[in-house]
């Protein structure tokens, strides 16, 4: 079966050549062989046109916050895709660029003897840039593809500012979207015909990674990123381990999801949100597999009320998960898609939360902090300082405690956009996760956004709904999280310090 034709897009106008060698699958945002709209379109112009498939996997090094963090959980990826693609007929054909502007002509040269290019629509961070300065210098048919979210991003015809209205209109909808999922094992009887190999001269000039090299120790030392991030062993990235950890979390995880989600002594989330962000799980097999677990079928759903309980009739702690799943991740991807320019900048915030954060910009500070006591962890606030080393020294960040992390930059910066800055950059170059239409939309909620005003009004914050540290002290098991992640001598990595 074809890919739901609402999931397709041509970006540019150029032919689809019949007598191109093959097909080519630019992977940059889906970095995944399984449950991908974007690998199942490519298989299937491959089939039509009796072409052979190549997956065409780079990693440039000209982005914000490029690091040893990010490159290695990609590159890990890479090694799992080298791995799942020997001994197959499509051919895998991983770069990793050694310095800025080293492949960007290679894209265009591949394209030259395919029949067209298939690529990954991500509406979020430099990607959608990327596919706009390309589009017109390919010389035949770039088509990207809606893989991202369970819900197609073009299903919706309007910004959605609250998580009741998403929810409703979600749920209306859902049990038409599902049956359209993507093919959980494309590559299994795929009989495409035999890829012959890169040209000599392209491998020549452009060599194919050499993937155990990059991550023997000191592998990505030549690369001019940034190597005081450093990799977080405990998280390695690729589709082996984010199937790993989905099927921990269905065994172990989500049945004490409802009650133990929000204490980080426990360790109940599911902690696959790198492995959606870099694309090396799709939230299509993430949810095919809770409902599994839980026995479900459609005839079960309730009709759609926009709560949060009760539509999908499955255990608590499932519909709690489907719910961050559903509403709340895809909800950010809405925004991003929908508003591609401008969805992280302050102003997008919404309009009761600018009038009240401008009413009290000029409100006294407990204390107020520099960006590099911020990063340092070196604030009066033991809680928050042990959560800013969870995401510096593991890449990710318990999800409570990032809300909490928000407000209080917030209440301790200048300004709320001094505010959001040091948050965006934070996240970004040390979350996992960052660079996420997801994490936007948790950075953005700390000051108003998918929120209401709250009372009473309190300087500083506003209307804007108000946490402290000592409040979430009484709510969270945290003895351990503080154990580990508190100030002790030789808590801090030594690399934000040399």
């Amino acid at each position: 079966m074809p890919i739901p034709a609402i999931r397709l897009t041509d970006a540019n106008s150029a032919p689809i050549r019949d007598d191109g060698d093959y097909v080519l699958y630019w992977m940059i945002a889906h970095r995944r062989l399984r449950w991908n709209f974007a690998l199942d379109h490519a298989i299937d112009q491959a089939r039509r046109l009796g072409k052979p498939l190549l997956i065409f996997e780079p990693l440039r090094i000209h982005y914000r916050w490029a690091s040893d963090r990010l490159h290695r959980f990609i590159i890990e990826g890479m090694r799992d895709h080298a791995a799942a693609l020997a001994g197959q007929p499509i051919g895998y054909y991983p770069y990793v660029e050694p310095r800025a502007g080293a492949g960007s002509p290679l894209l265009a040269t591949l394209a030259k003897r395919a029949c067209l290019v298939v690529s990954d629509e991500y509406p979020c961070f430099f990607l959608p840039t990327m596919i706009d300065a390309v589009k017109d210098r390919l010389p035949v048919r770039l088509q990207v593809v809606d893989s991202s979210t369970v819900m197609p991003l073009r299903e919706a015809d309007r910004t959605f500012t609250v998580a009741h209205s998403y929810r409703r209109w979600m749920q209306k909808r859902i049990l038409d979207v599902l049956p359209d999922a993507p093919r959980a094992k494309p590559l299994s009887g795929a009989k495409l015909a035999p890829f012959p190999g890169v040209e000599a001269k392209i491998l020549k000039r452009w060599p194919a990674a050499d993937l155990n090299a990059l991550l023997a120790p000191g592998g990505l030392a030549s690369l001019p990123i940034d190597h005081a991030v450093e990799p977080c062993p405990e998280t390695p990235g690729g589709d082996v381990e984010a199937a790993r950890r989905l099927k921990q979390f269905l065994a172990n995880g989500l049945p004490v999801y409802g009650d133990d989600r929000n204490h980080p002594d426990r360790r109940a989330t599911s902690g696959l949100s790198p492995y959606l962000h870099f694309g090396h799980i799709s939230a299509h097999e993430v949810l095919a597999g809770v409902l599994d677990r839980e026995g479900w079928t459609p005839n079960l759903a309730s009709p759609a009320n926009g709560k949060n309980l009760g539509f999908w009739n499955t255990s608590e702690p499932a519909e709690g998960f489907i719910d961050q799943l559903l509403t709340w991740r895809e909800m950010g991807f809405n925004m991003t898609h929908r508003n591609p320019r401008d969805y992280d900048r302050y102003e997008m915030l919404p309009d009761w939360a600018l009038r009240t954060l401008d009413k009290h910009r000029r409100d006294p500070r407990p204390a107020i902090y520099t960006p590099e006591q911020f990063e340092l962890a070196q604030t009066h606030d033991e809680l928050w300082n042990a959560a800013q080393r969870e995401l510096v020294t593991t890449g990710v960040m318990h999800n409570y405690l990032r809300m909490l992390w928000g407000k209080m930059i917030l209440h301790w910066s200048a300004s709320p956009e001094e505010a959001l800055e040091v948050m965006i950059d934070l996240n970004n170059k040390y979350g996992l996760d960052g660079r996420d239409p997801n994490s936007y939309s948790g950075i953005f909620w700390t000051l108003g956004r998918y929120d209401r005003a709250w009372g009473p009004t309190r300087p500083v914050f506003g209307n804007v709904r108000y946490m402290t540290s000592d409040s979430t002290r009484k709510k969270l098991k945290l003895k351990q999280y503080l154990i580990r992640f508190g100030e002790r001598p030789g808590s801090r990595p030594a690399s934000l310090f040399d």
